[in-house]
């Protein structure tokens, strides 16, 4: 396989500019306007340039390139800390139960309340790859890259980290959650919204949502249906932030009520479980892995097949010409 991750650079605009108008809406961190875009790309520049081990505000855009061809077919992004330039808001929901002991009945409601809980969390986000490459575990490469180099960087993320899902879009581009609640407040429609947020931040959220609790019961059938619920596209996505160890647990978009999946950075398997290694040998022969080298702008990751040895790894001749690495280097890898 000729596809490995690496860092973004100013020359790969274009590439991701083409790539965000694929998206079809709803994907806050890969907005298809190019000067927001490249604002992000600058500012991930200066996160790898930052060589101090301390958490700031900052944000990492990886690029899938296809060695062979040179074209840039998949992104990614990392947050180091949400919530520091805007307030991060998501939806909690929670149960309201109350006792009638007139009619010897306990209510249950479920509400959904306007909270900052997630503040200062780590998240990974941004991931789009092209229809075009969508076979070939390089859904995964892309997903996963990101772990590691979370791992290899560890002291640069918080200790919390979240993934937040597109929830459902119909075909005309409207999310009938936004409709059913801040739809009704905004004068404005849920892209309009949505571009809006990608471009200028959610202030404007602070200053125009209903601060007080919504009753789950009071949305309409269809916004009842989606909340939580990963948009169609989003499924896989899921599953594989599910088999890492993150869990749904009752955060939602406060836009389209996609579900916002946390977990501790920590337990999140692909960091937990990789390992650091030497490079002992180049051989063919091992397991088909992760493997990652580099650091902050050098990073590289891509899959290999290694052997695993008490005095380091073994990885086969072209992902070491792939990842340009060879006998004495240090790695980061696992097992796909």
């Amino acid at each position: 396989m000729s596809f490995i991750i690496r860092a973004a650079t100013p020359g790969d605009l274009q590439p991701i500019y083409e790539m965000a108008k694929l998206t079809g809406g709803g994907f806050t961190n890969l907005p298809a306007d190019r000067k927001s875009l490249e604002s992000k790309i600058v500012r991930s520049t200066e996160a790898f340039a930052r060589d101090a081990e301390s958490v700031e505000d900052e944000l990492f855009v990886l690029v899938l390139e296809n060695t062979q061809t040179r074209e840039i077919r998949g992104t990614c992004q990392l947050i180091t800390r949400v919530g520091q330039k805007w307030p991060f808001y998501s939806y909690r929901l929670s149960t309201l139960s109350q006792h009638s002991a007139e009619l010897a009945q306990t209510f249950r409601a479920e509400i959904l309340s306007l909270v900052t809980d997630l503040e200062g969390s780590c998240e990974v986000g941004g991931l789009f790859l092209h229809p075009g490459e969508r076979a070939g575990g390089l859904g995964m490469l892309l997903a996963r890259s990101r772990y590691l180099f979370i791992a290899m960087h560890r002291k640069r993320f918080t200790d919390r980290i979240l993934a937040e899902l597109r929830g459902v879009i119909d075909e005309a581009g409207d999310s009938p959650f936004w409709d059913s609640i801040a739809g009704r407040f905004f004068g404005m429609s849920f892209d309009e919204a949505d571009t809006f947020n990608a471009l200028h931040g959610n202030q404007f959220i602070a200053d125009l949502m209903p601060k007080h609790p919504v009753y789950v019961a009071m949305l309409s059938d269809a916004a009842r249906h989606v909340l939580g619920r990963p948009n169609v596209s989003g499924r896989a996505a899921m599953r594989m932030l599910e088999n890492e160890g993150f869990a749904h647990e009752n955060y939602v978009d406060i836009f389209d009520g996609g579900p916002t999946m946390t977990a501790r950075t920590d337990q999140v398997h692909s960091i937990r479980n990789s390992r650091d290694a030497t490079v002992r040998a180049v051989a063919e022969g091992g397991t088909l892995s992760l493997v990652a080298s580099g650091k902050l702008a050098d990073f590289r990751c891509g899959y290999a097949h290694v052997a695993d040895g008490a005095d380091g790894v073994a990885i086969d001749a072209k992902a070491s010409a792939l990842l340009g690495i060879g006998t004495g280097d240090a790695v980061r890898w696992i097992e796909r």
